[in-house]
């Protein structure tokens, strides 16, 4: 079988589960092997991604590795078996892996949420706000990386996906770009806060000891909350958090902002508020 030359974020989270339950049932990779009557690098290269696995081969493995959490099992099947090449594939070789990765996770959540301190959530900036975003990338990106990147972050919205976002008031008051995109930038979130299948609230200045949320994350609800997962952006791009136990921190840091936040409804007059000041 060929080798992926590079798996997507959701193979590897595939193969990163079949590693889970094997190391849960006490076994080895080799004595895996032995079972599953393959060779030990097989369960390495299914384990890293690099190959695909039949849901035939996967309800084996559930059976040698004696799990009975068979809606799990089912879920996991799903990504094993899922072929659709969905838009983002259109990027690919043109925009590094992470953009691409990050698409088909929103395209699979049943449900997000963003906590954005300096920056207006991606799947909710305009266009001209975006591009001004990736112009002021350092080191600086040609033109043609700059629209390449703003086009699939406005393809990423043409998606509905239910969502919660809270947005810190300085990503509301630093103006990406000029007074102009700021007032159109507040002006389209105000529009998207009506939307049935989006919840918008706003973290205020006005907050003694707030440091519940150090950057932005985006937390993306999968199929069952232990096929969650959590984006959060770093120096050399975004990383993709799975594990149990930070997947239960960054619940309790998204309950906590939330906690801190504005209502709907008094988001939107901050809005409007910061809109008049333009």
């Amino acid at each position: 079988m060929v080798l992926r030359r590079e798996p997507t974020a959701r193979q590897l989270r595939l193969g990163v589960e079949l590693r889970r339950l094997r190391e849960a049932a006490g076994l080895t990779a080799t004595e895996a092997a032995s079972l599953l009557g393959v060779n030990r690098v097989q369960i390495s290269h299914i384990e890293s991604g690099l190959t695909g696995v039949s849901e035939q081969r996967l309800r084996r493995f559930q059976s040698h590795y004696a799990c009975t959490d068979e809606e799990f099992i089912a879920a996991l099947a799903a990504m094993a078996t899922d072929r659709a090449r969905g838009w983002w594939e259109e990027y690919r070789g043109l925009l590094p892996t992470p953009f691409l990765d990050l698409a088909e996770l929103e395209h699979h959540a049943s449900f997000l949420r963003d906590v954005a301190i300096l920056y207006v959530p991606g799947r909710m900036q305009t266009e001209a706000y975006a591009r001004a975003v990736f112009s002021s990338r350092l080191p600086e990106l040609a033109q043609e990386e700059v629209e390449l990147r703003v086009l699939h972050r406005m393809a990423r919205q043409e998606i509905a996906i239910r969502s919660e976002v809270l947005i810190h008031e300085a990503a509301l008051r630093i103006r990406v770009g000029d007074r102009a995109t700021t007032r159109a930038q507040l002006a389209h979130l105000l529009e998207a806060s009506e939307a049935e299948h989006i919840t918008l609230r706003v973290i205020p200045f006005d907050l003694d000891g707030f440091a519940k949320a150090s950057s932005t994350m985006t937390y993306a609800d999968g199929p069952l909350p232990r096929l969650d997962t959590v984006v959060r952006d770093a120096p050399h791009g975004s990383v993709f958090i799975d594990s149990e136990a930070q997947l239960n921190t960054y619940r309790t840091t998204f309950r906590r902002v939330k906690g801190a936040s504005l209502e709907p409804e008094q988001s939107r007059e901050l809005i409007h508020e910061l809109t008049k000041e333009l």
